[in-house]
């Protein structure tokens, strides 16, 4: 008896199917490429004539990195002839700030590129240390600003863990080496020592303003008890240059180096950061569990 093998032969692909796909595939990751190698171009502000360079600075100010590495790459762009700060910040950490500011100052000595400040909702603090060092200020009328200080914020839980019959024991080596110890209550000698760092750390936020403004010191320390300005204020006691928005700084910076007609605006693209959403709503407030360490703070508290 014969048998007769009913199974179907297995379809196959036609190879001009496959290379189509080949090519496709080939195609979008050309596309992927062109475009990253487009936008890298754009941000770099290499070609197309005399640009004007946007950096913003937005938030509680905790790190430097982001800011000085966008400072630097346009310093290095010879398409780049200004860079316009746009400050929207409270304030944040002293160093950062202090940092910011440092490499603002070298662009400004080197000469090569003018840098100007627009300031937004708020440029208080640590974002009137950084702004303080371009060539020119820009301000909307109720833009708040100033707060020119220091704070440090400690927790003491001492009487909340008498309460619950939980008891602190600190072993150290130095006498003041748990001066800031919140289980434990603050010592004149501890606060006077604390209050001296905080009392330099002004001085040095002082001289940064005098030096960028072109002030007396004298006149800086009149201003500098943490008050706020508003932008017109802040006009008036010659913290700011001029009142506008964004364009306007822009438009300055553009006049300052010679630009004609409206000026071409780079500005790097950045990813979205989850860490650093983050880092704006809570950082600079505390933490919800004890502090462990001294945080200096150039930053206008709420």
């Amino acid at each position: 008896m014969e048998n007769h093998d009913t199974t179907l032969p297995p379809l196959k692909t036609k190879r001009p199917f496959r290379t189509l796909l080949k090519i496709m595939g080939l195609l979008g990751l050309a596309f992927v490429a062109v475009s990253v190698l487009a936008t890298l171009v754009l941000d770099s502000g290499w070609f197309g004539g005399d640009k004007v360079a946007l950096i913003r600075i937005e938030g509680v100010i905790m790190d430097s990195r982001e800011a000085v590495e966008e400072l630097r790459r346009y310093q290095e762009s010879p398409g780049i002839k200004a860079i316009v700060l746009r400050i929207d910040s409270p304030g944040g950490g002293v160093v950062p700030s202090q940092e910011i500011y440092a490499e603002v100052r070298k662009a400004r000595a080197q000469g090569k590129i003018k840098l100007v400040t627009s300031m937004g909702n708020i440029a208080a603090s640590g974002g009137y240390y950084i702004a303080a060092a371009t060539d020119k200020i820009v301000a909307n009328p109720g833009t708040l600003t100033g707060s020119i200080g220091v704070i440090m914020e400690l927790a003491n839980v001492k009487g909340l863990l008498e309460k619950v019959g939980v008891e602190s024991v600190v072993i150290k080596s130095g006498r003041y080496k748990d001066m800031a110890s919140p289980f434990r209550t603050m010592s004149k000698e501890d606060r006077a020592l604390l209050q001296g760092v905080l009392d330099d750390v002004h001085d040095q936020f002082i001289q940064a303003v005098a030096t960028g403004r072109g002030l007396k010191p004298e006149q800086v320390r009149d201003l500098a008890d943490g008050r706020i300005f508003t932008g017109r204020q802040a006009q008036r006691a010659s913290l700011v240059d001029e009142l506008g928005d964004l364009q306007d700084a822009i438009k300055l910076a553009a006049r300052l180096v010679g630009i004609t007609g409206e000026p071409q605006v780079v500005e790097t693209r950045k990813r979205f950061s989850l860490r650093n959403l983050l880092d704006n709503l809570f950082s600079g407030k505390g933490s919800l569990l004890i502090p462990s360490n001294i945080n200096l703070k150039y930053m206008l508290a709420f």
